[in-house]
């Protein structure tokens, strides 16, 4: 939705300065609230989620459990955040996608679509592509390998070309532990 559209005055102002004072613009109560107010008159939702910095961390298993939800409303901030009083009476979840700042939420908000997107049916060309990638299991993704099976003398591991689906099936899970215990040790003490 166009914010501005519920902006106030002949400027259609979204964003004034904060009480207090100090550095940054911060969003309005009131355009928010009436835009927030508008959207839920045409549905239900499930959760009202503001991307900010100081939310929890995005991860394999909050986009799977909001994959599961019918509706969302993602609330994009901008400047210095939005008003504390819609966080306090609109905002059901708080979600981050790191430990830095971006200038808005509209880019963290598209990670989050993706993350969830990919999970629904009929979005993937093979739904269950999805339950394996990275995270599914706390575990970094094994290495992939496609054609040729040599190249430049680099050769796709044998078990791959086995045809033995226990033995590959097996390999794969060896190759995300370590590759896990390399890169990302600390998904394994999550179990």
């Amino acid at each position: 939705h166009d914010l501005r559209a519920y902006g106030l005055g002949k400027h259609r102002q979204v964003d004034d300065y904060q009480y207090g004072g100090g550095a940054g613009m911060v969003m309005m109560a009131e355009p928010l609230s009436r835009c927030i107010d508008d959207l839920q008159k045409e549905r239900a939702y499930d959760e009202v989620i503001y991307m900010t910095p100081d939310g929890q961390r995005l991860a394999q298993p909050l986009a799977n459990r909001l994959s599961m939800k019918e509706n969302l409303l993602l609330l994009c901030g901008h400047y210095k955040g939005i008003d504390e009083r819609i966080r306090q009476h609109y905002v059901t979840m708080e979600i981050s996608i790191g430990d830095f700042v971006l200038s808005g939420g509209e880019l963290p908000a598209v990670v989050l679509v993706d993350a969830i997107g990919r999970l629904l049916p009929g979005v993937l060309n093979d739904e269950t592509s999805a339950l394996f990638d990275s995270f599914q299991d706390n575990l970094l993704a094994p290495p992939v390998y496609t054609r040729p099976e040599e190249f430049r003398g680099w050769k796709v591991p044998e078990v791959l070309l086995s045809g033995n689906f226990k033995k590959i099936e097996q390999w794969r899970y060896d190759q995300a532990v370590r590759r896990t215990k390399e890169r990302r040790p600390g998904l394994l003490e999550e179990e």
